[in-house]
């Protein structure tokens, strides 16, 4: 299904940007560079603006999530915006019990730990998500509108760390009995991931409808899972949640030109057709990077427990790879810092295309003024090696802004 004529990949506004041209396998001008969870958080006009505002409630403000989202994106000059919501929105949206406790995170009402539970659970309908994801899409539109040229990434959470949240009742420290249920009743846990990926991938393809450029899908806990229970329990569920966005496609002129005014005679001939690029990322999933390609990402998230030339080596040397700064890192003296974002380019290198995030979220206590500083390091390094390696396009990518 091709995306609507408006949409900012199709009429050309962020198809070139370095964002969209990295997550496609192809180096820009400069390495790209967004942080994950970079929206709120460390930003203290985010705490100004939630004062009194519950954070489902935020994420349910289509105004309120959109200045959320750019707040970033004007104070560093990220390369992308990614929209501030929550994982387990649609979850709330669908008729669960779920909120969002300060200190703790997703809590629901009830804990699914049963076939009873779950076959209670799947009597929620999906489908009302067409309606009730209103103010999520209102939210997209209006901060694409926005963000101009910069491409605003769309995310959800892959089917099984929704499913871990929903059968542990909350957060758990080794998810053991989400794992007990995928073993003790196949057929309970099958229902249950499938009604998941139905909700998780309806999220998804909502926000990409609505103006996002590309679309990240976090499996947070899969780091919990054997890699023989991640391929037989839980990989068939992240294919089907993908698949509501693998479909969608745009038609890129050749040499980045606009089809849209381009001869009749000559479009089929300058277009090339292009999927949404998708992204897949997961906490402690280095043993799981090949598998988590394999269900139909473009391109892997690598936490900071591996090096990104490693990561690379394990699949295969053809995906472009995002990551992996070490969290922890952005509270140490810059050159500290500094030496360590210049060998994870260096690994990064290796790969088809590198976009430069941190290993995790940005944690609350960050200094917002590291993160611009990081963030100008980057594009000003690695725009040097570029032009010292010939490896820059003819037509340079456009810095992207925020208008």
């Amino acid at each position: 299904m091709n995306l609507d004529a408006q949409h900012p990949l199709a009429t050309g506004l962020t198809a070139d940007s370095r964002l969209i041209r990295a997550y496609q396998g192809t180096r820009p001008d400069a390495t790209p560079v967004w942080f994950m969870r970079q929206a709120g958080r460390s930003l203290p006009e985010y705490r100004s603006l939630r004062v009194g505002t519950r954070m489902l409630d935020a994420c349910l403000d289509p105004e309120m999530a959109s200045e959320i989202t750019l707040q970033p994106v004007r104070r560093h000059n990220v390369d992308a915006g990614i929209l501030f919501s929550d994982i387990v929105i649609p979850l709330k949206l669908v008729g669960v019990d779920v909120e969002i406790v300060a200190g703790t995170g997703p809590v629901l009402g009830t804990a699914v730990r049963t076939a009873k539970d779950v076959a209670q659970l799947i009597e929620l309908d999906p489908a009302v998500l067409d309606e009730t994801l209103a103010p999520i899409t209102a939210a997209v539109a209006r901060t694409v509108a926005e963000l101009g040229s910069t491409p605003l990434i769309g995310f959800a959470g892959a089917p099984f760390t929704l499913a871990a949240y929903l059968v542990e009742g909350g957060p758990s420290k080794d998810h053991i009995h989400a794992r007990t249920l995928m073993h003790a009743d196949p057929d309970a846990w099958a229902a249950l991931m499938d009604w998941t990926a139905e909700v998780t991938g309806r999220f998804l393809r909502a926000q990409v409808l609505a103006g996002a450029s590309a679309a990240q899908l976090f499996d947070s806990w899969a780091g919990a899972l054997s890699l023989a229970d991640y391929t037989r329990f839980v990989a068939p569920a992240s294919t089907a949640a993908i698949a509501h966005v693998r479909d969608l496609t745009y038609d890129e002129g050749a040499a980045g030109t606009d089809v849209a005014h381009t001869d009749a005679d000559d479009a089929d001939a300058a277009s090339v057709r292009r999927n949404v690029p998708v992204v897949h990322f997961g906490v402690g999933t280095g043993e799981l990077l090949k598998e988590m390609h394999a269900v139909g990402a473009d391109v892997v998230g690598v936490d900071y427990r591996v090096p990104l030339d490693e990561a690379n080596r394990r699949l295969g040397g053809l995906v472009p790879v995002q990551g992996n700064v070490d969290p922890a890192l952005l509270a140490a003296p810059w050159p500290v810092l500094e030496a360590h974002v210049l060998d994870v380019l260096e690994r990064g290198r290796t790969a088809p295309s590198h976009v430069l995030n941190l290993g995790h979220g940005v944690p609350p206590m960050t200094d917002p003024n590291v993160l611009t500083r990081l963030v100008a390091f980057v594009h000003e390094v690695t725009a040097v090696f570029a032009d010292a390696t010939g490896s820059v396009p003819e037509a340079p990518v456009s810095a992207p802004s925020a208008s």
